[in-house]
């Protein structure tokens, strides 16, 4: 077994430096044995910001580097180069210190008239294909509207498995999922989305939804292959490809009957905020109207109780005593308070008491 060193014994006489110091060491190098010079070189991923600034990388078939070319020299240029446009370059290597990175400072920059290798490879493939037919809008088929079991292939790894299954359970809880695992890019994705594409055939599935998130254009290279799109267009079901972000168009996203998850989804979303808006606003009148009916029912209610109740205090106030004193009557009463009735209640010398509409007055029988 072999113990590491002591600190002061692993550095002794060795000088030690810092990431910066060593970045900016490279970039003395680098800038001390390079003058200006051409090379020719595939455009990828092209950015142009407000700044003006161009930012892009060039490639050909072993190695890529960074590129910038800072606004002076891209208002000279012209236009910004489409991705696959073959250019030679005039320009300075440099590292960027703060990263570490080798990039080509480009001053200037002069088309080919050709396409890169890659770009040429694409555009055979899409030219087959559309010889045959896959590019066709009559091939094209209705997605399902509420459609119960869905085939997905992907990745499991990436987030665009889990954009699916939040938005799918939002929309449509009781829609199930079969996830068919897939890698998305680097060596072996086309062949693993073949297979993918193929079993979805053997489901007993409605829809097929295919795609990945973001990233650069060779990230998507699977989706451009030949073998993939072919496989896409044999799935017996309708499908749906949800690869990359709005601006990255792959061919898989033109064979496959819909593009655009994203903008399908939030179609969707608005048609089901629609239709949950009429509802609520149905539900809405319909409370209200029937709020209406029961205040008025309950008034017709009140009302009516409250000419019952008068009538039975217009009977019970004419029955009081107190309604026969006030017109003019009054009521002898004993010590008791016993009503007395009758001549024969009262003796001669008796007191009693005699009660009147607004009080009692003391008496004695004679």
């Amino acid at each position: 077994m072999t113990l590491p060193l002591p600190l002061s014994s692993a550095l002794a006489g060795d000088e030690v430096l810092s990431i910066r110091d060593l970045t900016a060491s490279l970039k003395r190098v680098v800038d001390g044995s390079y003058g200006p010079l051409w090379v020719r070189g595939e455009v990828l991923q092209c950015r142009a910001p407000s700044s003006g600034h161009w930012y892009f990388v060039l490639r050909d078939a072993a190695a890529q580097v960074r590129c910038t070319m800072w606004r002076t020299y891209a208002e000279r240029a012209g236009r910004p180069p489409v991705d696959g446009t073959e250019v030679f370059a005039l320009g300075r290597p440099d590292v960027y210190e703060s990263k570490g990175e080798l990039q080509f400072m480009v001053t200037r920059m002069l088309p080919t008239s050709m396409v890169g290798d890659q770009q040429r490879a694409l555009e055979q493939v899409k030219a087959a294909l559309d010889r045959d037919g896959l590019f066709d809008q009559a091939r094209k088929r209705p997605l399902p509207a509420y459609p119960a079991r869905v085939a997905v292939v992907t990745s499991t790894d990436g987030a665009a498995l889990s954009d699916i299954i939040t938005v799918a359970r939002t929309r449509w809880p009781s829609v199930r999922l079969f996830v068919l695992a897939s890698k998305v890019q680097g060596d072996g994705a086309t062949a693993e989305l073949v297979a993918a594409l193929r079993r979805v055939n053997r489901l007993d599935v409605q829809l097929c939804i295919v795609g990945r998130g973001g990233g650069a254009r060779e990230d998507l290279a699977a989706f451009n292959d030949e073998a993939v799109c072919r496989a896409l267009a044999a799935v017996r079901v309708p499908t749906v490809s949800a690869v990359g972000h709005e601006t990255d168009v792959t061919l898989a996203d033109l064979v496959a009957d819909v593009r655009a998850v994203r903008r399908l989804v939030g179609d969707l979303g608005a048609r089901l905020a629609g239709g949950l808006s009429r509802r609520t606003r149905l539900a809405s009148e319909r409370l209200e109207r029937t709020g209406d009916r029961m205040e008025a029912a309950m008034e017709v209610v009140i009302a009516r109780r409250r000419q019952t109740a008068d009538r039975l205090g217009a009977k019970l106030d004419a029955l009081s005593p107190l309604r026969v004193l006030e017109r003019g009557y009054a009521v002898p009463l004993d010590a008791a308070g016993r009503v007395l009735r009758r001549r024969a209640d009262f003796h001669p010398g008796d007191s009693f008491t005699l009660r009147v509409t607004d009080g009692d007055v003391a008496a004695r029988a004679e």
